[in-house]
């Protein structure tokens, strides 16, 4: 399964990411994606090196994906919303090309931060379609974890890549500002079928619970309250998940159990990745890279681990 945690900055997104990751690498694999642009998972998870950034090796990846796929040309015509066809190199969660570390029981790649050369003159996007490339092509198997650390806000709706998890985590404070991001990212789900569940974060009072469920209602799945252990751990502190409080290591089951028991739908996969990549096409794409990126869309790939190469 993948899982994207989504929140307002500062609402403890990060810092629940690298809990689940954690608790989630108990059950089967993790791969831990840090695709926030404060690049902060890895000291969350408490990793001694950094991976190469993903946001740095784009080319390579795009050249890596799209194997002998005879739509694609090259990596110059391949844009981040490129869906693979017959011939695209897919890849399994610990396929070695895409750089990892091993961190707290699991495997952490990064987008990276912006570098020198990117200031003033690019945005994060073009970083983190990295990771939409590596999710698009991915077949992930029964009881394997993507975990992702998504940017703060509604971000991640600049592109196809809210579309590329089975579930979304959106970390809320009992705060007018936390719900706020919870209404945006739902006005825009809907529309998509992309299934949401609140988990609240910081609670410090059964009326901090009642205010997320005046504003959320039943898409409230569980909360973690305000946690000494977190704190030690965010002071760096040693760690692990037994030194969570018994209310908050319930919490961590709760998200994994719903996170068990979301359908697989790679049908709904594949046709929002070919009606992203023709949004692209029409909105940037296409003018960009003087050719029609319709016809990179192979009508006939059946998405699923059944297309894998073992």
């Amino acid at each position: 399964m993948r899982v994207a945690f989504v929140g307002k900055g500062g609402s403890g997104k990060t810092t629940l990411s690298s809990l689940f990751a954690r608790y989630a690498a108990q059950r089967g694999p993790v791969v831990a994606v840090d695709a926030d642009i404060n690049q902060h998972l890895g000291l969350a998870l408490g990793a001694t090196a950094t991976p190469r950034p993903l946001g740095s090796m784009v080319t390579e990846i795009k050249d890596y994906l799209r194997g002998d796929n005879p739509l694609i040309k090259d990596a110059a015509s391949m844009v981040k919303t490129t869906p693979p066809g017959r011939g695209s190199r897919l890849v399994r969660l610990d396929d070695p090309f895409f750089p990892s570390t091993q961190a707290g029981g699991l495997s952490l790649m990064v987008t990276g931060p912006f570098a020198e050369d990117d200031l003033g003159v690019a945005c994060y996007h073009s970083k983190v379609g990295a990771v939409e490339l590596y999710l698009n092509h991915l077949v992930d198997g029964q009881g394997e974890y993507v975990v992702v650390d998504m940017t703060a806000g509604a971000d991640s709706f600049a592109s196809g890549l809210f579309t590329r998890f089975d579930l979304t985590f959106l970390v809320a404070e009992p705060t007018r500002q936390g719900v706020s991001v919870y209404r945006q990212y739902q006005e825009y789900a809907a529309d998509f079928d992309v299934p949401v569940a609140v988990v609240g974060n910081k609670i410090q009072s059964a009326d901090d619970v009642r205010f997320l469920r005046d504003h959320v209602g039943e898409d409230l799945l569980t909360w973690f309250e305000h946690s000494r252990a977190v704190r030690g751990m965010e002071q760096g502190r040693p760690f692990t998940l037994g030194d969570l409080e018994p209310a908050n290591r319930q919490a961590l089951v709760t998200l994994a159990d719903r996170l068990d028991a979301q359908p697989k739908d790679w049908e709904k996969f594949g046709r929002q990745a070919a009606e992203f990549h023709l949004r692209n096409a029409l909105a940037w794409a296409n003018r960009a890279t003087g050719e029609d990126l319709a016809a990179q869309i192979d009508h006939g790939f059946v998405y699923g681990p059944a297309v894998a190469a073992p």
